[in-house]
């Protein structure tokens, strides 16, 4: 792959992979709009990990209570903060899990890849996720998140397995419906994106290992390092303007650009 199509696949991984607009959506329509060469499973491990590195960095402190609470648990201790966590974050991850699985074994992860799908996921998710952004209360925060939020935000994760659904997007909708303000539904949202991106990277990097060669690893390695700084600005901006600003300018991203898919769809 030539550095510029590295350079463009880690930017779109990175930025778009915590801002609720859909990473998966925006890497299909890359070759599909552009005429590039899909980049591979090699690549997309890698820019996995780059911004799986990312979000453990950022939220560093969060990470490390979810380390110790799962030490925690497994001594039988669940009535800590860190424990609490750890189970909330094990609880949300099981369904996208399970889900994924079911995609991989079927075939339908393959066929649902299209411009129509995406077209019509950004649109309506768009919509839910502005109409719980705004109807959405604000009474809890990030230590009020229980079993109960972890399995019902769960779900919630695991129907972002359809390109163009967006993972943190439709958690994040999922948090504002519980009533968790903007600042603390993203925050949930990205602790819940590590062990996700962490079990589907083992799932790839399985496949992965066996036909990987010097110049795949090679470029996999910029990938991994573009992606990580595109993820770390990405994340900072978002949490920065979410002080004073709504998810409302993501929504009208998302609205516009399943308008414009859907008319190349259906021309």
């Amino acid at each position: 792959m030539t550095l510029f199509h590295l350079f463009l696949v880690a930017l779109i991984q990175g930025i778009t992979e915590f801002l609720p607009i859909s990473s998966s959506g925006h890497l299909i329509l890359l070759p599909q709009l552009t005429g590039m060469s899909d980049q591979g499973q090699v690549i997309d491990v890698a820019v996995h990990v780059g911004t799986l590195g990312a979000v453990v960095l950022f939220f560093w402190r969060e990470v490390r209570m979810a380390l110790i609470g799962t030490g925690q648990l497994a001594t039988g201790r669940r009535d800590t903060p860190e424990a609490r966590l750890a189970l909330g974050l094990i609880i949300a991850t099981i369904p996208v899990v399970l889900f994924g699985l079911l995609l991989k074994i079927t075939g339908l992860d393959e066929a649902m890849r299209s411009i129509t799908v995406i077209g019509w996921t950004m649109l309506l998710f768009g919509l839910v996720l502005y109409w719980a952004d705004q109807r959405g209360a604000s009474q809890l925060a990030t230590k009020d998140w229980g079993p109960r939020h972890a399995l019902i935000m769960g779900l919630w994760q695991a129907v972002a397995l359809i390109p163009g659904t967006s993972r943190s997007g439709i958690t994040i909708t999922a948090a504002r419906g519980l009533g968790y303000d903007r600042t603390d539904a993203a925050r949930i949202s990205m602790l819940m994106s590590i062990p996700t991106i962490l079990a589907s990277g083992v799932l790839l990097g399985a496949e992965v290992i066996a036909t990987a060669d010097a110049a795949a690893a090679r470029d996999g390695a910029i990938a991994a390092g573009l992606a990580f700084l595109s993820a770390l600005g990405a994340l900072a901006l978002m949490m920065r303007l979410l002080r004073s600003v709504s998810f409302t300018p993501y929504v009208i991203y998302r609205v516009i650009l399943g308008v414009i898919l859907l008319v190349m769809a259906y021309a």
